[in-house]
C-alpha cells in the first residue's frame, strides 16, 4: 500500500470510530433518560401503594363494623345455642 491508500483507510477508521463513539453517547443519553423515568415511576409507584395501604384499612375497618351491625347478638345466641 502507498502512503496515500494509508491515510485514506485510517481517516475512513477515524470517522467510523468517531461515528460509533457518537452512536454510543446518544445511546447513553437515551439510557439515562430511561433510567430517570423509571425512578420518577417507582417514586409514584410507592405513593400509590402507600394510599391503597391505607385504603384497604378503611375497607377492613368499615366491613367489621358493618358486620358487627348486622350480626350484632352472636357471641350471645352462641351461648344460648350451647346452653
Amino acid at each position: 500500500m502507498n502512503a496515500h491508500a494509508q491515510s485514506q483507510s485510517s481517516t475512513s477508521a477515524t470517522q467510523a470510530k468517531e461515528r460509533h463513539y457518537a452512536q454510543l453517547a446518544s445511546s447513553l443519553t437515551r439510557l439515562s433518560r430511561a433510567v430517570g423515568q423509571t425512578a420518577d415511576l417507582f417514586e409514584q409507584l410507592q405513593v400509590d401503594l402507600d394510599s391503597m395501604r391505607i385504603l384497604a384499612g378503611a375497607h377492613a375497618a368499615q366491613f367489621m363494623t358493618v358486620a358487627t351491625e348486622l350480626v350484632p347478638n352472636a357471641e350471645d345466641d352462641v351461648a344460648k345455642e350451647k346452653a
